[in-house]
């Protein structure tokens, strides 16, 4: 890993804001009028927020089911359409808000960070008092906890093991799928619910508090490591937290994703400023949240023992680290005394594949291929996604035991992002995992940033359209399926918005095109 840099204010051109002839009265100001994109971005929020109470998920028990403005916008047609558009164009507000503040900054400076993180807290807040949106896992969590209350162990019973279990809101793939989650994660959990005597609306906001934890260490620690590496941190601080996909999922959605990779960037903070068993631990209790942050831990074996370090220097440190993690998660599984039960749950998400990951459409093609012709498509596309993750064990070892020691923070970033993308299955909150690691590793203003803005609207347009909770019983001869049409509508209102930032908008569209203008930031690579 790069020695400690201080960072650069430079502007956009690349040059000191004090260049040569340029007096103190020259000096522009860092940031131009942030004023105006932080209050689009709240009104997104806002409607985002607002159209949540209509196609939001609730829990079948939930009492907000019963308020009469709940019932309006959740039952009646017009309320539902309502609830689309105005999630659908909050949405893509919220995008177009969070590239607007990168372009008002000249110089990515104090006053860059001051209005990032004003942006932050204006976009997160409304979100916060959302009903969940995208995703239906925070109502998985709360099964889980309650069967935590109830003394069933998670590991070994689904949430089909409780009475009523229907009425918690959860889906369907949880009911007898084994728990995916560590110890530490299992706890808050049982916390969570135990305080809330299972109250829904209750339980989700103290896992909203949970993952704002995650938030704000994500906050702490992406700027000290960016500038660990000499990048600017304050860049990759709205890179990161401004990000549209980290507020919606960390917030808007609940996942615990927030408070896992939190803890697992505070921990690589402290490996590499020479703390390292405080590194190690908070590394391990996030680890003990997901455990697929366990990927960390060779490379930080490697930070441990140093630049010039040979072969069996390496080793031993990698066995203390291992040791040391290993140690931990043993005597926290012996509280309850759940062992290590959630490798169990670790093959869960790989048993489903999405059309938009590259490994999940190649299986996709062979099997319609293979069926084409008579063949078993499905049992060969599960061949094709054991490559898969064959390549993403072969990539994660070749950065382990290959590269510069200088580099070793990007060699993990790119291991890490090898069992994402490598993968059959891709959630928007997977990539979340990556964005942090590759910002303060570095993202240039070229080709990376306009994949970053691409990648970025895809997925707030997917998930607008992806999961909506919208009642059946609103289907009529002349309406047709509604879950289809709502989908289909949303989709369309964000997808065209979309089209409009990257082609028509006369601010954004110069983000997404060919740019000639010199690149001012580089990746550690």
């Amino acid at each position: 890993m790069t020695a400690p840099v201080p960072a650069a204010a430079t502007t956009a051109a690349g040059t000191s804001p004090t260049a040569a002839g340029a007096g103190p009265a020259a000096v522009p100001a860092e940031v131009d009028n942030a004023r105006s994109p932080i209050l689009s971005g709240f009104l997104g929020s806002l409607f985002m927020a607002i159209g949540s109470l209509g196609v939001g998920w609730l829990a079948p028990v939930s009492e907000l089911r019963r308020v009469p403005l709940f019932i309006w916008m959740r039952t009646e047609a017009v309320g539902v359409a309502l609830c689309i558009v105005l999630l659908a164009v909050g949405g893509m507000l919220l995008v177009r808000a969070w590239l607007r503040l990168g372009q008002r900054v000249r110089v990515w400076g104090a006053d860059a960070r001051k209005a990032t993180l004003q942006a932050v807290v204006a976009w997160g807040l409304p979100l916060m008092f959302s009903v969940p949106l995208f995703s239906r896992d925070v109502y998985a969590y709360i099964g889980q906890g309650r069967l935590m209350v109830e003394g069933f162990n998670p590991y070994e019973n689904g949430i089909s093991a409780l009475s009523n279990y229907f009425q918690l809101g959860a889906d369907k793939m949880w009911t007898e799928a084994p728990v995916p989650y560590g110890q530490l994660f299992l706890w808050i959990e049982q916390l969570v619910v135990w305080s809330t005597n299972v109250h829904p609306e209750a339980s989700i906001m103290l896992f909203r508090l949970a993952a704002l934890a995650g938030i704000v260490l994500c906050v702490i620690y992406v700027p000290k490591l960016a500038e660990l590496h000499g990048v600017n941190p304050h860049r990759a601080l709205w890179l990161t937290a401004a990000n549209p996909l980290f507020l919606t999922n960390f917030i808007a959605s609940v996942h615990n994703d927030a408070l896992m990779i939190g803890l697992a960037l505070a921990g690589l903070y402290y490996c590499a400023t020479r703390r390292v068993i405080f590194g190690i631990v908070l590394v391990t209790l996030s680890i003990s949240v997901k455990p697929i942050t366990i990927v960390f831990l060779p490379f930080i074996g490697l930070l441990w023992a140093g630049k010039n370090a040979g072969w069996p220097r390496k080793i031993l440190f990698w066995g203390l680290t291992a040791g040391i993690s290993l140690a931990l998660l043993y005597a926290m599984s012996r509280v309850n005394g759940f062992g290590f039960g959630w490798i169990n749950g670790l093959s869960a998400p790989g048993s489903i594949w999405i059309w938009y990951a590259p490994v999940g459409l190649l299986g996709l093609v062979v099997a319609s291929i293979s069926n084409a012709f008579g063949l078993d498509g499905w049992g060969l596309a599960k061949w094709v996604y054991d490559a898969g993750k064959l390549l993403a064990v072969g990539i994660v070892a070749w950065q382990i035991f290959r590269g510069d020691h200088d580099r070793l923070m990007r060699r993990l970033t790119l291991a890490f992002a090898a069992v994402v993308l490598l993968a059959p299955m891709i959630q928007s909150w997977y990539i979340v995992w990556l964005i942090p690691l590759f910002a303060v590793t570095g993202i240039r203003d070229d080709w990376q940033v306009k994949a970053l803005y691409f990648i970025v609207s895809f997925f707030m347009v997917y998930a607008i359209s992806d999961q909506l909770d919208v009642f059946p019983y609103l289907q009529t001869a002349d309406l047709g399926l509604a879950l289809a049409l709502a989908r289909n509508a949303a989709a369309i209102i964000a997808l065209l918005f979309a089209l409009y930032l990257i082609f028509l908008d006369p601010r954004t569209k110069l983000l997404f095109s060919k740019s000639d203008e010199p690149v001012t930031t580089r990746p550690v690579i």
